[in-house]
């Protein structure tokens, strides 16, 4: 078989396509990698703000793991350092307990009281949903525990931060004599018929025009704020108790490599929404107790389409983040690349 006549598309150029591309290039093919935004990194997507500040612009991206074999991939394209992330919630009277819940923040909440203060309120904002209607594997990413322990990823052998942010990961991942790169470009089925496969992104539901009824999602508004201040919070993330509308703020100068301006600091409220009301951006897929989303998925998915390989979080309606949407691709481009031989 001759690789330089293969040719393939990859739609998005977030962490799920950007892995794939590289792959099949590292092996010879040609690869054509597009997204609707203006950049690459999908929602890791980070840059400098006018301050100084490195801000990351769909919310923040800690990358932790324990999956060896993604640790070694990321590795290869970036200096990355070590960065233990803290987060606390802060409640109605100004005090800021330890998340996830340990001993110390049950003693100040009360441990009969932790589900109504810390998860009840910011389940409703978050997900629109009670949280009795949440799959209750959601919940527990942010397990209660009966140590002292402050960290967020506690059980998680790498925790990193990029030296030079995500972006410039990308840009090595992506930098591939092989990966030609359209950005400003939405995916149309026209394009099908000039490549060989098509890895895609992009919601499966658009794709089937929506035959079945339309697939829900969370989305969040960004606010960035800044304030005549070295710093404000006492951690990266703060999480919010109160009715208002926003579920946590980032400042991200505490994160290390995001800043040095002693004189100003920036701030990003997290407001969430539907996504119909944040101009179609999709960054949740609702994970219901009763399985009617992913029932839905699954119909769609048996629309079967031999050219046509769908990845990621809209494309495979999970929630995952960043080491797990890294894993899924590189088993996903392996399997795959086992059928061309």
């Amino acid at each position: 078989m001759n690789k330089i006549n293969k040719n393939f598309l990859v739609v998005g150029a977030g962490f799920s396509g950007a892995v794939i591309a590289r792959e099949l290039a590292n092996d010879g093919y040609n690869v054509h990698v597009i997204d609707e935004r203006p950049h690459i990194a999908g929602n890791a997507y980070d840059y400098t703000n006018e301050h100084g500040i490195r801000i990351h612009k769909y919310g923040p991206h800690i990358f932790h793991t324990n999956n060896e074999r993604v640790f070694e991939w990321v590795s290869q394209f970036g200096m990355w350092s070590e960065y233990k992330h803290k987060v606390k919630a802060q409640l109605k009277d100004g005090t800021y307990v330890t998340l996830p819940v340990n001993q110390e923040t049950k003693r100040i909440i009360g441990e009969e009281n932790i589900i109504d203060v810390l998860y009840r309120p910011y389940t409703r904002k978050m997900w629109n949903l009670e949280i009795e209607d949440l799959d209750p594997n959601v919940l527990s990413r942010v397990a209660i525990r009966d140590d002292d322990n402050e960290y967020y990823f506690p059980n998680d052998k790498w925790q990193l931060m990029p030296v030079n942010g995500y972006t410039d990961i990308f840009n090595n991942i992506l930098n591939h004599n092989n990966i030609t790169v359209s950005l400003n470009t939405p995916f149309n089925r026209d394009m099908e018929c000039s490549y060989d496969h098509v890895f895609n992104c992009m919601p499966i539901d658009m794709y089937y025009d929506y035959q079945f009824g339309e697939l829900p999602y969370r989305s969040i508004k960004f606010h960035n704020t800044h304030v005549e201040k070295d710093r404000v919070l006492p951690t990266s993330v703060i999480n919010f108790t109160d009715k208002g509308p926003y579920t946590r703020v980032t400042e991200w100068k505490n994160f290390p490599w995001h800043g040095t301006n002693k004189k100003l600091t920036t701030l990003t409220y997290e407001e969430p929404c539907d996504y119909v009301d944040n101009n179609y951006e999709r960054y949740y897929p609702v994970k219901d107790v009763s399985g009617e989303n992913r029932n839905l998925y699954e119909k769609y998915k048996l629309l079967y389409n031999p050219k046509m390989t769908f990845i990621g979080r809209c494309g495979m309606y999970v929630y995952i983040d960043m080491h797990q949407a890294i894993n899924a691709s590189l088993s996903i481009v392996r399997k795959f690349k086992d059928t061309l031989k």
